[in-house]
């Protein structure tokens, strides 16, 4: 067992994040976020244990939107966190806002 779930998360550029979503052997969790932001903050562990929970079953990864601003307009993100799950290339489903644990599962299982 890994000593922290943040290990399962992984910091994307945009050069990643394109590679990431062309496998389609899972789905893919995006949490769009920035440094400044306290939701974000506040959402972070949250992704980190879905990733955990679902590790071999849905990659997770983050974005920072001030490093990769044309990535997150490309996405339609206006407002973080932002949490993007894309499947077949494609946005299966979005969450704006904080989530709780549940929320964020639930959009999981479903595109599953």
């Amino acid at each position: 067992m890994n000593n922290s779930v943040e290990d399962e998360v992984v910091n994307l550029s945009d050069q990643e994040f394109d590679a990431w979503i062309k496998e389609k052997d899972q789905p893919v969790l995006v949490d769009f976020w920035a440094e400044w932001c306290q939701p974000c903050r506040m959402v972070s562990p949250t992704v980190a244990q879905i990733a955990a929970d679902y590790k071999g079953r849905v990659r997770v990864g983050k974005i920072n939107v001030d490093d990769f601003p044309e990535l997150a307009a490309q996405y339609g993100v206006r407002s973080i966190p932002n949490i993007i799950l894309i499947k077949d290339e494609k946005v299966a489903a979005q969450s704006v806002g904080v989530k709780s644990k549940k929320e964020l599962t639930e959009l999981v299982e479903i595109n599953l």
